[in-house]
């Protein structure tokens, strides 16, 4: 005859399986055939499924990923359908705060491929820089022996006869780096193009001998409630001190352009003031280089597609990003101005900097203007 059992009795039977023993043994053990068991285990299962330390610990791990994910993609300044190396540069800028697994997960992008780019990246860096660095002045030689009448495909006849065995495109490169170029071709347009043409005065010497000798200035971008902001600050190069910033929704010359004035009015600089940037249409538009003009402010600027010509303003935007806007969840545009204000405040007059022997740039500055100062009364007397 057929035993009945209890709800009870099945209750009791079925805490036994949630608490990890096997359908075999309590069958064994019971005499219930497994199939019984596993019946009871499905009917149980709808009613109200029960969930044992593992799966609760895998469920939190996985909200945990999602809830990291979410905010990756808030941070992120382009969505995951945007060109594979966008979503490349948010996953190296984010990786000081999140696991690449996770950066991958969120950007859609295969963990492999990403090593995979960073790794050709290394050694093109490693590789090619190093030949190009070798080759750079040995180019500027033989350009001017010949009276820059040379092109590069004549340079590197000369480069190969000297034993140097390179490519006529890397040659090109680096002489269109450089503006290097030939005056066979086309001189009168070349002789036009030389009036604009944009220098790069500072060539990565970020020193300056005193205060209102040279800033350097630049724009960077980050996402805060769904909202993109376009951040752009100017530094005094003499202490590393911010001297002016603007924050805009939008990216333009105006930006730019309000943000040196707030400095300049702020700093009131004699002549002979430079401000470097990079080449974007912000500091290369004709309103812009024309308002430098009036101030008698001289412009210089990076070479395209490379950034350490600009490398103390890329300093500080990193800084900037893994000390405050990582950090902060900003519930409103104006909490997120008032942070970004009193970052600066508190990066002026509190962080010690490298450069300033690890005093603060107010400080640093402070120190010039007591110095000179001293040295003028002693050369009154």
């Amino acid at each position: 005859m057929k035993k009945i059992y209890t709800d009870e009795q099945k209750r009791l039977i079925l805490d036994r399986y949630w608490a990890g023993e096997k359908v075999s043994t309590i069958s064994a053990d019971t005499g219930i055939a497994k199939s019984t068991l596993y019946a009871w285990v499905k009917s149980s299962q709808k009613k109200n499924k029960a969930i044992n330390m593992t799966d609760f610990r895998i469920l939190r791990q996985r909200c945990e990923t999602l809830e990291k994910m979410v905010e990756i993609l808030q941070q992120s300044p382009c969505s995951v359908s945007a060109p594979l190396h966008e979503r490349y540069k948010v996953i190296k800028d984010l990786s000081e705060t999140y696991s690449i697994n996770v950066l991958c997960q969120a950007m859609k992008v295969a963990k492999g491929s990403y090593y995979n780019h960073i790794l050709r990246n290394a050694n093109e860096n490693t590789s090619y820089r190093r030949k190009k660095r070798e080759l750079t002045p040995i180019i500027e030689q033989i350009f001017n022996e010949s009276n820059q009448v040379f092109g590069a495909r004549k340079i590197n006849s000369v480069l190969r006869s000297r034993g140097f065995k390179v490519a006529d495109k890397t040659v090109a490169a680096i002489m269109h780096e450089n503006e290097w170029f030939s005056v066979r071709g086309g001189s009168k347009t070349i002789f036009e193009m030389n009036k604009q043409r944009k220098e790069n005065i500072l060539n990565q010497q970020f020193i300056a001998n005193a205060p209102n000798e040279v800033w350097v200035g630049d724009i960077t971008y980050f996402s805060a409630n769904s909202t993109k902001y376009f951040i752009c600050v100017i530094i005094d190069l003499f202490a590393r001190k911010v001297i002016a910033h603007s924050i805009s929704t939008s990216n333009s010359t105006h930006i730019t352009k309000k943000t040196l004035k707030k400095a300049y009015q702020e700093r009131a600089p004699k002549e002979g003031l430079i401000f470097h940037s990079d080449l974007g249409s912000n500091c290369t538009s004709r309103t812009f280089m024309s308002y430098c003009k009036t101030l008698g402010i001289t412009q210089s600027f990076s070479r395209k597609g490379v950034p350490f010509d600009n490398s103390v303003m890329e300093a500080f935007f990193k800084t900037l990003k893994a000390e405050e806007l990582y950090r902060n969840n900003y519930r409103s545009d104006r909490e997120f101005r008032e942070h970004i204000q009193k970052y600066i405040d508190f990066y002026n007059g509190q962080r010690p900097h490298q450069m300033n022997r690890y005093r603060t740039p107010n400080d640093a500055e402070a120190s010039y203007y007591k110095k000179h100062a001293h040295n003028n009364e002693n050369s009154s007397v």
